[in-house]
């Protein structure tokens, strides 16, 4: 784990973009990609590169259970406006959220990541922890599998939605070890209101009560904060 500190947002940004960059321009092939507001100045330079991205394959954490591609709140829909509707990707996956066997759509996933090799993948962290929607007590093990989302989760997430009673309750994700598969991760945390949960992920031990803890065993994770998230570390 490398835990890089910087003024702001945008300098963070930065940096995940250079290391973006660099693992671009020595081949990368598999792309794993996160959600919500916190990668989204990454995709905006990442989208207005120019670069040739033909021989690049995507692979979300995650998406919700019950939402359609087409809704304005799945992920599906985040991705196609943020990023894939600008570039030429090989292949863009995401977990269907509307498969009816929901256990068998969590295995074919799970062979597009064996598959797929990740090369690089992004990530933010929840304030509880968790890292795709692999809630605290997850085990670390684990793959590709449905999330009963916790409700500060639900909470966090609800802002997207017009009411509270909108926000999904359930989940398909990446597990903790599929995300660990990984050759390089860069995880994006800004503000405040994550900095409880940066500071156990650092600094605290290895444990499923914070799943993003998991990183510490990780040798090419990027932990790039600005001050705000990195507000409560010792060190």
């Amino acid at each position: 784990m490398n835990v890089l500190v910087f003024k702001n947002a945008e300098e963070a940004t930065e940096k995940a973009y250079d290391i973006f960059k660099k693992s671009f321009e020595n081949g990368l092939k598999t792309l794993g990609l996160a959600t919500g507001s916190t990668p989204l100045t990454l995709y905006e330079k990442i989208r207005t590169s120019g670069w040739d991205v033909s021989h690049v394959t995507t692979v979300n954490l995650d998406e919700y259970v019950g939402l359609s591609p087409a809704n304005p709140q799945s992920y599906n829909y985040y991705m196609q406006e943020e990023l894939f509707k600008y570039m030429n990707f090989k292949s863009t996956n995401l977990p269907n959220g509307m498969a009816e066997d929901l256990q068998e759509e969590c295995e074919r996933y799970e062979q597009i990541l064996k598959e797929n090799p990740v090369d690089l993948q992004i990530l933010g962290i929840g304030p509880n922890g968790h890292i795709g929607f692999n809630e605290p007590g997850t085990p670390f093990d684990s793959i590709t599998h449905v999330v009963e989302l916790a409700p500060s989760t639900r909470e966090a997430n609800k802002r997207f939605f017009d009411k509270e009673e909108e926000v999904p309750t359930k989940a398909i994700t990446m597990g903790i070890s599929s995300i660990m598969n990984a050759r390089e991760i860069i995880l994006l945390a800004f503000g405040p209101g994550k900095a409880d949960a940066v500071r156990k992920m650092v600094e605290g031990p290895v444990t499923s009560d914070c799943p993003a803890s998991v990183l510490q065993n990780h040798d090419h994770a990027w932990i790039i904060l600005d001050e705000g998230s990195a507000g409560k570390l010792k060190r």
